[in-house]
């Protein structure tokens, strides 16, 4: 009913964001960044998994559950290194559990991952990205742990610490019979609709009575006889942990749609259960709890985002207030704050507040006094250099403030005892304390444990854990969550009694087995090798040099003089060195180098290479000054090349323009037009006079005579005019009339002025709805067995309480049938479509059904199925349009295997080698039926779901069944002879087999799939051993490869390859292929070894002035530094030996015949703050394997359309095709009766939700 309930909400997203509907996660080769400073790990986000992790992070900080858990040794549950041996009892579920949680409390990392724990549970991609009910997840982990621990020590510990009881009496009031009935639970649900507050819906379940009396009688077993009696409900036994769901979602059946309670619903920090339980003479204590955890969604009903404010009960955070956090943030928006500080007149506060705003890696020394202007609005120099010096010089003057890193170009606050005014706490202290703790633990036994002090309640704290992202709040911040969008979702209290030993107060270690602590401490190693790899890899950066001697000027830029290799040099160094190192570097490496050596930022344009700013502070970092990985640097003596003075700057940088200019030619004795076209350099100062000037005498016009024009759009009409430019324009520069490299003139005189051309535009159409209709259509569809009379179709008017029996008896009247074939027939609904749905009960109403007035029924031979029985479709092969749909009515509670033989009976189908699939939302084959046993309510088979027949035998279990097509792309012309002949041999052996050859959708474009065979194979065999086995096939058994490197691997969805297979040894079950996986494999000219951090895309170079690609030709980027637009680009470029700023690149979208140019942007503030560029990962390019990316030179095409006359004929068909479809919507619905649907109704309808995916946790048998 709730189907897509728990999906992520597009605005409301966790520590992956979300872009359109998807989430972007950060790369792989990213080390986990070391805890923040509440000292308090988070859990990363695998794309839907919110609501695992708030649910996990409860279940760590319950230390009774945590301890018991770890208190399981090997002994009972086994090894993770022995779960892939035959008939091991590994245990898995709890040991990753251990694994996890022992992270979560000791490794040094910001957020741990949970996909070890996730595989262990048999959850694939599907599972880790659609989000579920936490409620659910948390019965569901209960039952798998229950079934994980049976034949252990820890066989009761659900049990033990969760479990309660409720006692249903019913007393007579006559006899005084008890009659009663016993319920367990794990947690209670109460409702949220039409009570103010958790005790007041407590107090309706039990402590209200209910009274049957009057017309509602009980019957009592005692009198044997209708009586008076009473009903009421007692908690008997409490938990020690009272778990409380909140009944958030409801459904409106008058409005017929979902909704989530927002309204207030207070809950009590402390609660008393007293006035709730059966038994009340047991000490106060007994029934006294506190809250401890409460697990909030935000969002609606439709989608959301499930973050936890817990109780840290041991102290295993550093909590401090959020007002200290945020005092130095809010200085920017108080001008008060900043007053005080300046009135202070003392740099050694100010600093000091904005390095612990910086936290604990600090921020480097050249943008501190950035930051200082920022906050304050005084910049270091004017205010405090004179007295203090320069700001490096005052920070190594005050080391026991200030704390340098080891290359000095860092800055942090220097950790020490005491905290000042606005200062975070100290996360290093609080890590010793916790070492202490953790040996001073060993002293203590389980004898002296109930003497030590318990920990003071006063001092325990509350924290935020949003998925990566743990914060500390205040305890008042709950009473937020009462109501709104943001609301609490489950309650957990602990009882008041619980006291927590002593020797547990900010000891993390406590309880954790040493094989636990020898794991992270070996994580925590690797982690810190990894940053440190990490940081090396991340601040090297490559920079050109260009060696001054080695070039001349020329034309307004310079230019090389020899060879590349001779004149650019190329070093990597560090980019947080300073100007200094980098000199001195140079001087090492240029030993022939006299004089004086300057530094100059360049930039390669067309015209040339151009210089602008020049390094003048040694001590400044590179890093400070922009430099990037790849940048251009010239070196030289700081005023001419080559005997010429050469100018720096923007002003004078070189602009490369076109000048077109027509020529009058004859043609078989007519006058035609012609151009010519000729590039000019001039400066960007240049005035437009002296560059008409300069036209004059390269062309001949006579300056009266001669006119330029530029380029002008015409508004709304989509096309352009060449204009002269104005009088005034003559002494205006050419960047200030917005001139740039590569943009055209038009030159000519006066007799060529005023040419012009347009085009024009399409007109769009509407279509009005119609009225609705107070009736339904009855059409008779019982053959020649009933007797018809004139007309087989009647009108029935109905209402919408009328009962469907009714609405039968009278189609039956109306048509003149037997009334003995009443029982005999059913109403079936039919669709838009004239599909046939499932016959309806006939004791529902017409609205109960979902029917509207206009709608169309069937009346029908057979009898609608009983409450026990499924009415189900099926076909016959995965080609569900092509194959005729059947029915069959069966038993809930038979097998699989039974549905399958009654279903193979029905087609006429005899064999063995058939199996069953489930139909997914686009009424493709999908989830296979694999357990045969299992009944069809088992396997969640509902009343008109539909059942796809499948030829083949299901694999055995950790076995996989592949579909293998080969797969050939469009090749450029040295390597398409290659392939053609192989693919033809392939053929020749595929017609000898009586294979045919299947062409590829049409989407997918210059490809064609070939179908090889099928392949069964381990799901622990290696990519390498797939590769190998596919070679063992039939057809390939003649192909002749060197080795298995030069085969490529495609997973492939809808024939169409979206991933390549990486890495030879990877495991295939660690690629989470589904039963409907299929593969092509690709021929090879060369070995081929992507990593996971490169990506295959299809480059196509547009043709110059036609609308039309080269062949495609394969590229390899390397994404390991940056996913952006702005990176493809430079790569692209450098591939093409074109600049970057001359070229446009675009995703193709073959589906919808579409191009989306790809723009590098980044959004920046006002205070010039440079924001993350886009992910191209993210929507919405989602760009991935075997895209196609087409290239435009804009030096020689200036068109940026990339669509081709292909993308025009196809965008075309759709449009077609749409209004067809539309047209035969508009005829049933005409015949039907039914209006069509409104434009809101229609929307509603166009962003259908995903049907509800079942949660489930894969345990295997212990018993």
């Amino acid at each position: 009913m709730f189907g897509d309930l728990f999906e992520e909400e597009e605005d409301v997203v966790s520590e992956n964001k979300r872009v359109n509907g998807r989430k972007s996660r950060k790369k792989d080769t990213d080390p986990s960044a070391p805890r923040a400073t509440s000292n308090l790990s988070g859990i990363k986000n695998q794309g839907g998994t919110c609501y695992l992790n708030s649910l996990l992070q409860t279940l760590l900080y319950t230390p009774e559950f945590r301890e018991s858990l770890f208190a399981l040794g090997p002994e009972e549950l086994g090894n993770l290194s022995d779960k892939d041996k035959p008939d091991s009892k590994v245990r898995v579920i709890p040991l990753e559990l251990q694994r996890l949680f022992a992270q979560l409390l000791l490794a040094d990392q910001l957020a741990a991952s949970t996909s070890d724990l996730t595989d262990s549970f048999g959850w694939t991609s599907n599972e880790e990205t659609s989000q579920h009910d936490v409620q659910e997840l948390n019965r569901i982990l209960f039952s798998a742990l229950e079934s994980s621990l049976v034949g252990t020590s820890g066989h009761d510990l659900i049990n033990r610490l969760y479990h309660g009881i409720v006692v249903n009496k019913i007393v007579c009031k006559e006899c005084g019979n008890v009659s009663e009935r016993q319920e367990d639970f794990l947690d209670l649900t109460v409702a949220v609709k039409g009570v103010s507050g958790l005790e007041e819906a407590l107090c309706t379940f039990y402590v209200e009575e209910e009274h049957f009396d009057n017309d509602n009688l009980y019957q009592c077993g005692r009198c044997v006889k209708l009586v008076n009696a009473t009903k009421l409900a007692k908690l008997r036994h409490l938990p020690t942990f009272l778990t409380i769901s909140l009944l958030r979602f409801n459904f409106d059946f008058a409005k017929c749609e979902r909704y989530k309670e927002t309204g207030c619903y207070s809950f009590p920090v402390r609660l008393d259960m007293q006035p709730f339980c059966e038994q009340d003479d047991l000490p106060d204590s007994e029934y006294e709890y506190e809250l401890f955890s409460v697990i909030i969604h935000k969002g609606g009903c439709y989608g959301g985002h499930y973050h936890a404010y817990i109780k840290d009960i041991d102290q295993l955070g550093t909590w401090f207030s959020p007002d200290e956090e945020t005092v130095v943030i809010n200085s920017t928006k108080d001008p008060t704050y900043a007053d005080n500080l300046l009135e202070l007149g003392d740099p050694l506060e100010i600093l000091r507040a904005i390095l612990v705003q910086m936290g604990p890696d600090g921020i480097l020394v050249d943008q501190l006094g950035q930051k200082l202007l920022e906050k304050v609005g005084v910049a270091w120099n004017k205010r405090y250099r004179k007295q203090h010096g320069s700001i490096r010089k005052f920070l190594e003057s005050h080391p026991d403030v200030f704390l340098l890193k080891t290359d000095r170009t860092r800055v942090a606050i220097k950790q020490t005892g005491h905290s000042c005014p606005g200062q975070q706490p100290n996360k290093t202290k609080a890590r010793k304390a916790q070492t202490g703790n953790s040996k001073a633990s060993t002293a203590h036994t389980d004898g002296t444990e109930e003497s030590q002090p318990s920990i003071p309640a006063s001092e325990v704290h509350w924290f935020d854990f949003d998925d990566s992202q743990v914060r500390p709040i205040q305890e008042k911040e709950i009473e937020k969550q009462f109501q709104g969008k943001e609301c609490a979702y489950m309650l957990f209290y602990r009882k008041s009694q619980l006291q927590r030993p002593a020797e547990a107060r900010g000891n993390s270690r406590y309880k954790v087995p040493p094989y636990l602590l020898e794991e992270i401490a070996n994580l925590d190693a690797s982690l810190q090798k990894q940053r440190a790899e990490f940081d090396s890899a991340a601040n090297n950066i490559e920079v050109h040099l260009h060696l001054g001697p080695e070039y001349k000027f020329d034309n307004g830029a310079l230019h090389p003089t020899s060879s590349q290799k001779d004149s650019v040099l190329t070093i990597t160094i560090d980019r947080r060195k300073t100007v200094g190192d980098l000199r001195q570097a140079i001087f090492q490496l240029l030993e022939f180098w006299k004089g004086d050596m300057v530094i100059t930022v360049a930039k390669q344009l067309p015209a040339g290479l151009h210089l602008y700013e020049t390094f003048d502070e040694n001590h400044t970092s590179l890093h400070s000054l922009g430099i990037t990985d790849g940048a251009i640097l010239f070196v030289w003596n700081g005023n001419q090349v080559c005997g010429v003075e050469v100018q720096a700057g923007q002003e004078f940088e070189p602009m490369l323009l076109k000048v077109l200019c027509p020529i009058m030619c004859s043609k078989s004795d007519t006058q035609v037009t012609q151009f010519s076209e000729s590039q000019r350099t001039f400066a960007r100062n240049t005035l437009l006079a002296s560059v008409r000037e300069a036209l004059a005498l390269s062309t001949g016009i006579s300056p009266e005579e001669l006119t330029v024009c530029y380029k002008k759009n015409l508004e709304n009409k989509g096309s352009l005019n060449w204009v002269a430019y104005d009088t005034e324009d003559a002494h205006k520069t050419l960047a200030e009339l917005r001139l740039k490299d590569g943009d055209s003139m038009f030159v000519s005189d006066r007799k060529y002025y005023g040419l012009s051309a347009l085009s024009s535009n399409g007109m769009p159409v509407t279509v009005a709805p119609q009225a609705d209709r107070s009736w339904l259509q009855v059409t008779n569809y019982c053959g020649e067995r009933l007797v018809q009379a004139a007309g087989a179709m009647v009108t029935i008017p109905v209402t919408m309480e009328m009962l469907i029996s009714e609405v039968k008896a009278n189609a039956i009247e109306k048509l003149k049938l037997k009334d003995k074939q009443e029982d005999e027939t059913c109403l079936r609904p039919i669709d838009r479509t004239g599909k046939l749905l499932p016959p309806v009960s006939e004791d529902l109403t017409v609205k109960n059904v979902g029917l509207k007035t206009g709608s169309s029924l069937a009346l029908f031979l057979g009898s609608a199925p009983t409450v026990s029985q499924l009415f189900l479709y099926f076909a016959v092969g995965d080609s569900l349009h092509l194959s005729p749909e059947m029915e069959i009515v069966v038993e809930q509670n038979i097998s699989v295997r039974e549905c399958l033989k009654l279903m193979l009976e029905k087609a006429g189908l005899t064999g063995e080698f058939w199996h069953l699939r489930k139909t997914d939302w686009c009424y493709d084959a999908g989830e296979v039926l694999k357990d045969e046993e299992a009944t069809l309510a088992d396997m969640k088979i509902t009343n008109g779901e539909m059942l796809v027949i499948m030829e083949g035998r299901l694999p055995p279990k950790g076995f996989l069944m592949l579909p293998v097509w080969l797969y050939q792309p469009a090749l450029n012309s040295e390597n398409r002879r290659h392939f053609q002949e192989e693919q033809k041999n392939i053929a020749n052996r595929l017609c000898a087999l009586n294979i045919l050859s299947t062409a590829r959708d049409s989407s997918c474009m210059d490809t064609e799939l070939e179908y090889l065979g099928i392949i069964e194979i381990s799901g622990e065999a290696s990519l390498e051993d797939l590769k190998t086995q596919v070679l063992t096939l039939p057809v390939l058994q003649g192909l002749s490869l060197p080795s298995v490197e030069f085969l490529r691997v495609w997973l492939l969805e809808n024939k169409c390859p979206v991933k390549i297979l990486r890495n030879q040894q990877q495991q295939l079950s660690k690629f989470k292929l589904g039963g409907r996986a299929e593969i092509g494999i690709q021929l090879l000219q060369a070995e081929e070894h992507l990593v996971s951090t490169e990506l295959l895309l299809r480059l196509q170079m547009a043709v110059p002035d036609e609308r039309s690609y080269y062949p495609a030709e394969e590229f390899i980027w390397d994404t390991s530094k940056e996913y952006t637009a702005r990176a493809l680009r430079q790569r692209i470029s450098q591939h093409y030996l074109l600049p970057p700023d001359q070229i446009e690149i675009a995703k193709y979208f073959p589906e919808q015949f579409e191009w989306m140019p790809m723009a590098s942007w980044s959004q920046v503030s006002k205070k010039k703050k440079k924001k993350k560029l886009q992910s191209l990962q993210e929507a919405p390019y989602y760009l991935k394997d075997g895209d196609i990316i087409g290239v435009k030179n804009l030096l020689i095409d200036k068109n940026k359309d990339f669509s081709t006359m292909t993308d025009d004929i196809g965008k075309e068909k759709l449009r077609l095709e749409g209004n067809n479809k539309d047209k035969r919507q508009q005829a049933t619905a005409h015949q039907s009766g039914d209006a069509p649907e409104s434009s809101e109704r229609q929307t509603v309808r166009a962003r259908a939700r995903r049907p509800e995916v079942a949660l489930s946790i894969s345990v295997a048998d212990f018993r």
